[in-house]
């Protein structure tokens, strides 16, 4: 592969700079992995100090999955309405909103999760465990990797990205934040999905195939 196709590809993946990219591919005598790691961390630092920036513009987008079967509506912002635009920007909030529909995440951070739904949580972890024979003092001790657990199921920000199991939606959100040079936030978003929260008439197809037979 050419130093170009290196440089293409890392960009693609990291959304870093060319000279950055080429930079990284240099300290790393072209090793790729290593690359997209050493920039990833870069993202991170970069991210960090942007963090604490307003983000008030952005979008609200949609995504529509499986002929009308599931719904999504998301809002992401971003600093300013130039960057709204940016195609990046875009394609990002389309990831998040395919995330949702395919992910079925409840929360966008564990600091949106109420203290009584975790303590509800917990208490179902020590009553499986309970059941499970296991002493008070290990279920305790199970408790925060279970919790933890959860935390990655529920919340968007810390799910594995469907496109790529190596990274988080967060590490993707630091990434975009590190190319494009401003804030985002993932505001709230919103999932539907047809029939949920509807008790459906379950058929005896025994019964229905002697109706039809007369």
């Amino acid at each position: 592969m050419s130093t170009s196709e290196m440089i293409k590809q890392l960009r693609e993946r990291t959304g870093a700079g060319i000279l950055e990219c080429k930079k990284a591919l240099t300290e790393t005598q072209g090793n790729i992995d290593k690359a997209i790691e050493q920039l990833r961390k870069k993202g991170l630092a970069t991210a960090a100090k942007k963090a604490g920036r307003i983000a008030a513009e952005g979008v609200v987008d949609s995504y529509i999955h499986g002929n009308g079967r599931i719904g999504v509506l998301v809002e992401v912002n971003i600093e300013t309405d130039f960057a709204a635009q940016n195609d990046e920007f875009r394609q990002f909030v389309k990831d998040v909103a395919m995330q949702i529909a395919a992910a079925k995440p409840e929360y966008v951070s564990r600091e949106e999760i109420p203290e009584s739904v975790i303590e509800k949580e917990k208490d179902i972890i020590r009553a499986q465990a309970a059941k499970e024979g296991k002493p008070e003092n290990i279920i305790e001790k199970m408790l925060t990797g279970r919790i933890e657990k959860y935390y990655k199921e529920v919340c968007l920000l810390e799910q594995v990205w469907i496109k790529d199991s190596d990274r988080t939606i967060k590490d993707l959100m630091t990434e975009r934040i590190a190319a494009i040079g401003e804030n985002i936030n993932i505001r709230r978003f919103v999932r539907f999905e047809r029939g949920e929260g509807i008790e459906k008439k379950e058929e005896n197809f025994a019964e229905e195939v002697k109706k039809q037979m007369g």
